[in-house]
């Protein structure tokens, strides 16, 4: 479990140098610190207590074990941060989402599953209600948005059509060191060690430069959760290189002030980059801590 490897090394890291505990060593308050289950700080704790780093003491306390001082120019270095649980949660669901099942998640099993407590799993099945992903259900739990063919056709016919006249409401606005920043940060690898950047923000430049309120109400509505399997989308290197190229196709056209080149580009962009989206999708076994939606 990468959480509770965290929490190892990070009190590994505090007590190895005589930092301050982030929290007193007891399961509940560690817990709440890392905003944890109880379940990665009890492995936490029998891998120092391993380690010699705390025993057990009168009345089945917890206590650190003073550590001698070390070498002053050799600094213990913290640990890394554990993934971002939004992110990796986001992305399971995505992958269930594209079985097009719908699907119950039950808060307890999850929260498990992700070694995570159950007021943060809450907090994560929220923000993705309010991106569209799920949907609650009083009494019920969260129910999982299953991923259609034809709703996604129908919301690119739509957003081509809007966005592009987004584009001739804003073109008098567009400034071109905006412009150039945009392309600069849609960046493509130059070597092997060179890494890929995808800068979605022109979308959001056009729509917001329109300046029209029922255009942008449309892609805060209808577009979260199609926003978030696209980013999904581009995790894959080939798709996310070729988002960059159609990206730097779009707003090189822009700079030169060449409307026709930059329309065409963004229809093809809007039509034509959801490779993974596009192919069927079979299905799975649904994993343990959901439920299908028929047989609740």
């Amino acid at each position: 479990m990468q959480i509770a490897n965290f929490i190892k090394d990070d009190l590994s890291a505090r007590l190895r140098s005589g930092q301050e505990l982030p929290a007193p060593l007891t399961i509940d308050s560690l817990s709440e610190h890392y905003k944890v289950s109880f379940s990665p700080v009890r492995t936490a704790i029998a891998e120092l207590i391993n380690e010699g780093l705390v025993v057990k003491g009168p009345n089945r306390r917890l206590i650190a074990v003073p550590q001698p001082k070390g070498d002053a120019s050799e600094p213990i270095q913290p640990p890394e941060l554990p993934p971002d649980h939004f992110a990796f949660i986001s992305g399971d669901l995505i992958k269930l989402s594209l079985r097009g099942e719908a699907i119950f998640l039950r808060e307890e099993a999850t929260a498990e599953k992700y070694g995570i407590s159950r007021s943060t799993i809450r907090s994560i099945l929220q923000r993705l209600a309010g991106e569209g992903v799920l949907d609650h259900v009083p009494r019920r739990g969260w129910r999982l948005r299953p991923f259609r063919q034809d709703d996604l056709q129908a919301f690119i016919e739509v957003r081509e059509a809007l966005e592009l006249k987004a584009l001739e409401l804003g073109r008098s606005k567009f400034v071109a060191s905006d412009l150039q920043r945009m392309l600069d940060a849609n960046h493509l690898p130059t070597s092997a060690d060179d890494q890929a950047h995808v800068d979605e923000s022109l979308h959001e430049y056009i729509i917001t430069n329109a300046g029209n309120h029922y255009i942008q109400d449309f892609f805060e509505r209808q577009g979260r959760y199609y926003r978030l399997l696209f980013v999904w989308e581009d995790q894959e290197p080939e798709v996310a290189l070729e988002t960059i190229r159609q990206h730097r196709e779009i707003l090189a056209a822009l700079l030169d002030n060449n409307w026709p080149v930059a329309r065409r580009a963004l229809s093809h962009h809007i039509r034509d980059n959801h490779p993974i989206l596009s192919a069927p999708h079979t299905s799975r076994p649904v994993s343990w801590c959901c439920a299908r939606a028929a047989a609740r």
